[in-house]
């Protein structure tokens, strides 16, 4: 196993998707407590500014996740305005665990194998955290030391490793969903690195167990409800005129029987859990159009071909390796998450919960790895902040914004987008030009500031 030495130097070389752009790789401790032991491989993207004569520094950026590619977003050259384009250098550093970074690996059939989170008696539930240690057994076999220190903690040092070896005194960074804890984090271990930092689609950290299911499973909800009022008035929408909550309850009594068939995999069942994973995942973009699409084909089905499934071995899994080092989410034995579900579905009557959030909540029932950054508020910030959020976000509450930019105080700003989708960053010229005058100018918006909503258009539209 290599070890990690200080100071170690980036090795750079033309990455194969862009030859403008520099892919490299750097070895880290795998534990940072223990810096002569056991080294990873991360692997980072920079695409240089593009006017060297007005360069500003390094923007380093992560999508969120935990699990998405920095690097790819660091190589996608149409992600940011053009201005922050020719001001930065845009470096994506994959975190460790994930995308090219000593990647999580698990066996498909062992991440396929998990139970519905959505337990109904106490064997069921007592089947999720049986699976939770198999996962963990599996995931660790096949991970190396990676596995045991994903968290991120872990992260954000080896994002300052990688400021120090660009020779950087401050960077920028801009972190989405998943990758605004990593922003609040760095934050509070290194505030006197940051020059600016944008946090878009917040996650909360001082959120307990109760809050964090329950914040989340309102903004699904919402999406849901956002989703049935344009389909009144969307003379396109598949389903407009007809009873979308009375079609969703019957789905959902299909789905619960085990009846209801998969309108694209048919004759294969999509089971309670599958079907409101489905529509929170169109509720991202949001994808309503496709949406109403598919909900019309499971109400009405028909004939279809089944579509032919890859035949993996093994896939990238780092989700909850990442979630249950960052986040204690006790639930209290089969009583105690039994409450949980009922106070989600108090909360959200159609979607039931947020999938994303129960997934993190279940998922770490019976984890063996201990909890090594839990919840806690952010303290002030030392310099300006942007907040950034969708008021109809169906995955990090609009709520989870407004309580991070208290806890950031008076140096940080909330920009709303009074419109929909997870990650308010390109959906509307305003959300995007205020990011962009803020990364290049310090300028933060007016308080208050608010970006009119912009309606999804069909695919192949606009």
């Amino acid at each position: 196993m290599a070890r990690y030495t200080s100071g170690t130097t980036i090795t750079w070389e033309p990455c194969p998707e862009d030859a403008a752009a520099q892919c490299g790789t750097m070895r880290v401790p795998a534990d940072w407590t223990k810096p002569y032991g056991p080294s990873i491989e991360l692997t980072l993207a920079r695409r240089p500014a593009g006017d060297r004569s007005q360069r500003i520094g390094v923007l380093m950026v992560n999508p969120g996740g935990p699990g998405a590619s920095a690097v790819n977003q660091a190589l996608d050259t149409e992600y940011f305005g053009s201005d922050v384009e020719r001001r930065f250098d845009i470096v994506g550093i994959d975190p460790r665990g994930v995308g090219r970074s000593s990647p999580i690996l698990c066996a498909q059939d062992v991440v396929d194998a998990k139970p519905s989170p959505l337990a109904v008696n106490e064997t069921e539930f007592g089947a999720l955290t049986t699976y939770n240690r198999r996962l963990a057994a599996d995931c660790a076999s096949r991970s190396g030391p990676v596995f045991h220190q994903a968290g991120t903690g872990n992260v954000v040092r080896d994002m300052d490793a990688v400021r120090i070896a660009l020779g950087e005194e401050k960077i920028s960074f801009y972190g989405a969903s998943y990758g605004s804890l990593i922003g609040q984090m760095y934050a509070e271990r290194y505030p006197a690195r940051l020059r600016a930092l944008v946090l878009d689609s917040v996650m909360d950290h001082s959120a307990d167990v109760e809050a964090f299911l329950g914040r989340t499973a309102e903004s699904a909800q919402d999406a849901f409800d956002q989703f049935v009022a344009w389909c009144a008035r969307d003379t396109q929408c598949a389903l407009r005129g007809r009873d979308i909550r009375a079609i969703w309850k019957r789905l959902v009594e299909q789905a619960r029987a085990g009846k209801l068939q998969d309108p694209y995999d048919p004759p294969s069942k999509l089971g309670l859990w599958e079907l409101i994973t489905a529509a929170f995942s169109a509720f991202y973009d949001p994808q309503w159009y496709s949406f109403a699409f598919y909900l019309k084909a499971a109400y009405e089905p028909g004939p279809a071909a089944r579509r032919a499934l890859p035949d993996l071995d093994l896939t990238p899994h780092s989700f909850p390796a990442v979630m249950c080092r960052d986040w204690a989410l006790p639930v209290g034995g089969w009583s105690g998450y039994r409450a949980l579900l009922d106070g989600m579905a108090g909360k959200a009557p159609q979607m039931l919960a947020s999938p994303l959030a129960l997934t993190a909540v279940s998922g770490c029932a019976g984890w063996p790895d201990p909890v090594t950054d839990p919840q806690r508020p952010n303290p002030r910030a030392a310099g300006p902040v942007l907040v950034v959020n969708a008021r109809h976000d169906p995955a990090t509450a609009y709520a989870w914004a407004k309580s991070v930019t208290r806890q950031l105080g008076p140096e940080a700003r909330l920009l709303t987008y009074d419109g929909w989708g997870h990650v308010a960053y390109g959906h509307s010229d305003c959300v995007s030009g205020a990011v962009d005058e803020y990364l290049i100018g310090l300028t933060l918006p007016a308080d208050g500031k608010t970006c009119p909503p912009v309606p999804p258009v069909p695919y192949g539209v606009g």
